[in-house]
């Protein structure tokens, strides 16, 4: 008797990506159940970042400004530049629909004149990079994901008049800075979304901004929020 040929793992666990996305969105939410409830549409960032993650734990760290959905919706409709602080988020955003939208995307990170200036000034190269992007940065998306630095150089340049975002998505991770550049970005009335302490990275920031080119592009309307007065609420 010819034995059969054991199943390969691919075989054994392995399914189509849409039925992947789905199941795992389906298990999101069932977890997400457990450890709160979120307005519309923050309740689709914050699956999209969970589902991104892997990890149901981080929702309840996630925190909105009132009027981050809307502001960030409302400038990626009209084509504003997304900015980024490194590669990782650039290649994790969702092209087809940056396209449909004709949003440009800037990230300074390996620029030349960047990494000259850093060394010239002894600063990161993502503090510098955020610089030299302020142009872009007034009125567009910031999405921030790996550097501290980065977030705390927009700050700064928000404090000093110089730019003014519609949106930051700011969620960068690590040790050193990560917590109090995210508190730092909770206390300005520029809208955001974060994620408090030290826990981010670039695939949530990006997870996060593709959820909003997805409500960009499906038509999500302001006043189809749930909540107070029809506006996005912090948590």
């Amino acid at each position: 008797m010819t034995q059969a040929s054991p199943r390969t793992l691919v075989e054994r666990y392995a399914l189509p990506p849409a039925e992947i996305e789905t199941l795992s969105l389906e298990r999101v939410s069932a977890a997400l159940a457990a450890v709160g409830r979120w307005p519309d549409p923050e309740a689709e960032i914050v699956r999209r970042v969970v589902y991104a993650a892997g990890d149901p734990t981080l929702a309840p760290l996630i925190r909105f400004h009132p009027e981050a959905v809307a502001a960030g919706v409302m400038a990626l409709r009209a084509g504003r530049a997304i900015v980024v602080d490194v590669r990782m988020v650039e290649v994790a955003l969702d092209y087809q629909r940056i396209a449909r939208l004709g949003c440009p995307v800037h990230c300074q990170i390996d620029a030349r004149e960047v990494r000259e200036e850093a060394a010239r000034l002894s600063l990161p190269r993502a503090a510098v990079a955020v610089r030299a992007l302020v142009d872009a940065v007034t009125d567009g998306v910031v999405v921030i994901g790996n550097a501290p630095t980065a977030l705390l150089s927009l700050l700064d340049l928000v404090d000093a008049g110089r730019a003014r975002p519609a949106l930051v998505v700011g969620m960068p991770v690590g040790f050193v800075a990560a917590a109090e550049s995210k508190a730092e970005l909770a206390r300005r009335a520029v809208p955001f979304i974060t994620i408090e302490g030290t826990r981010g990275g670039s695939a949530v920031a990006a997870a996060a901004c593709n959820a909003l080119l997805r409500l960009a592009v499906d038509g999500w309307q302001p006043q189809d929020a749930r909540g107070e007065g029809g506006r996005s609420r912090d948590r």
